[in-house]
């Protein structure tokens, strides 16, 4: 059996989107003859932005985890500004910024490069070595971000010449957010050669989607194209065990996830809104699960749309299942920023095999609209298409009348399931 390290800040108990994708591909590498060893953060001492402890059942028992030490400035963040959450990425849950918040912002931009969470690296080194020194590792596998996870990498190939692998979930200095940091020129080009060398020496690279490996590509780096694999989230098939149970006294489109005014849905609240007075006879319910920014309740008022909104905080993975089981169609929407055709969120897989339709608000053309598109699951409208969106709802809502049931047919999603998706990664793992 093959053995890799596999390197992640985000893993159980931390909850949200992040953690999902090194859980999954940790849970079904052993079906691949392949054991991992995970190296992970403290629970204690992690800036963890959510919690989910209803993960930590679906950590292998046999797979080891190492636990270490960090060094980040967020407890002090939370002193100085009186807030209780760690900022995300981006400070994306913090729309209005003090002066206090601005510079952090500033000093997270120009001090800790490539991230606040750099100061974890030491301590994942140590372990690291620790581990080598009586253990042999085929490979390492750095999951990110935090980008400073992928100079752990940088590192331990430099020094002991481990098969390396940087797995990049999201963009680096291309986010959309990245020109919100404030960075001088001296730590955008620091960044910048962060960015180049990971790129360069790592062994192999693994994006999510299909623009973001044309973004990598047209860095100024001599790569091959075939060094970067483009291997997407997904679904794991053991989370959905709930039968669908869409209900049949009311329309229920349900979001799950965190949602800020950059994800623009203001005219698709609209259209909503002008679908619901069209039909009187329909009860119309739009339920959120989980972070709605302040900004987006003041939409959601602001379109008259009080009395039809559901609002569920952040809740455990399978319970947010469930709720998508439990609608009659699913809305989803990716932010109105630059790049944005190369975000595919990881609930789009979920969404798939829910087999529920999904209504996507985002850029027409990008990859999620693709994969949409592929799997016959439902239709993307951008951002301002408020007219085609009425019209969309009008048929839904007119075969809702019909048959309160709208689920999809068995449509062909089954390729983005974590464990096929976890076999390309094995094989990636076994190449030389």
């Amino acid at each position: 059996m093959l053995k890799v390290l596999f390197i992640t800040y985000y893993w159980p108990p931390s909850g949200g989107a992040g953690v999902q994708r090194c859980l999954k591909f940790v849970k079904h590498l052993p079906e691949f003859n392949v054991e991992p060893t995970v190296v992970t953060v403290s629970e204690h001492e992690g800036a963890y932005p959510l919690f989910d402890n209803s993960l930590l059942a679906e950590v292998p028992e046999n797979v080891r985890v190492f636990r270490t030490a960090t060094s980040e400035p967020f407890e002090y963040y939370k002193k100085l500004t009186g807030k209780k959450e760690i900022p995300y990425g981006g400070f994306a849950n913090e729309k209005k910024t003090g002066l206090v918040q601005k510079l952090f912002k500033f000093l997270r931009g120009n001090l800790f490069i490539p991230d606040a969470r750099v100061g974890w690296n030491k301590h994942a080194l140590k372990k690291c070595a620790e581990l080598l020194e009586t253990e042999k590792f085929d490979a390492v596998i750095t999951s990110s971000p935090p980008h400073s996870t992928q100079l752990i990498g940088l590192e331990l190939q430099k020094k002991y010449g481990l098969r390396w692998i940087a797995d990049l979930r999201d963009p680096w200095t291309d986010i959309y957010y990245y020109k919100d940091l404030n960075h001088t020129f001296l730590a955008k080009k620091l960044d910048e050669k962060y960015e180049r060398e990971v790129i360069q020496k790592a062994d192999a690279l693994l994006v999510t989607s299909a623009d973001t490996k044309r973004l990598f590509l047209n860095k100024p780096v001599n790569i091959d194209s075939d060094k970067i694999m483009v291997l997407p989230n997904g679904f794991d098939e053991a989370d959905f065990q709930f039968p669908s149970e869409p209900p049949n006294d009311r329309f229920c489109l349900t979001y799950t996830g965190t949602i800020t005014d950059t994800y623009n849905i203001v005219a698709f609240l609209q259209a909503f809104a002008e679908n619901a007075r069209r039909y009187p006879e329909i009860k119309f319910s739009l339920r959120f699960v989980g972070k709605v920014s302040a900004e987006v309740q003041k939409q959601v008022e602001d379109a008259n749309l009080v009395h039809l909104v559901e609002y569920v905080p952040f809740v455990p993975h399978v319970e947010s299942i469930q709720y998508l089981m439990r609608s009659t169609a699913l809305l989803m929407a990716i932010p109105d920023v630059e790049n944005n055709f190369c975000i595919l969120p990881g609930k789009l897989f979920e969404y798939l095999a829910s087999n529920k339709q999904i209504i996507c608000i985002g850029p027409v053309g990008s990859d999620a609209d693709r994969i949409i598109d592929e799997c016959g699951a439902g239709r993307v409208f951008h951002y301002s298409a408020y007219d085609l969106m009425l019209d969309h709802l009008d048929t839904l809502s007119r075969n809702w009348k019909v048959n309160y049931n709208l689920d999809l047919p068995n449509i062909n999603y089954q390729h983005y399931s974590r464990k096929a998706l976890t076999g390309k990664l094995a094989d990636l793992i076994r190449t030389k």
